[in-house]
């Protein structure tokens, strides 16, 4: 696993075309902004699991083109709806 330090308002590249930025620290809680293009799936591991048995697929990528993507959590709240996309 890499480890990484960053600030509020720094970011870490991922490949060519995902961008991970440090939005906030508030505590314990860190917010992050990832932008990524719109075919790369982008999930909180605790819904990716989810979706993954929901499939019966362990081990293997969600199928999102079967409507599988929901909306992020908005600010706030773990299960809020995020305003701005479904991704």
């Amino acid at each position: 696993m890499l480890v990484l330090t960053r600030k509020s308002k720094q970011s870490i590249m991922i490949g060519d075309d995902v961008e991970v930025t440090v939005l906030a620290v508030h505590g314990e809680k860190v917010r992050l902004g990832i932008q990524a293009p719109s075919d790369v799936p982008v999930y909180r591991n605790e819904i990716y699991l989810e979706i993954q048995r929901e499939h019966g697929r362990a081990g293997q990528p969600p199928d999102i083109s079967s409507g599988a993507r929901g909306p992020l959590p908005e600010p706030g709240g773990p299960n809020a709806a995020w305003k701005g996309g479904a991704r």
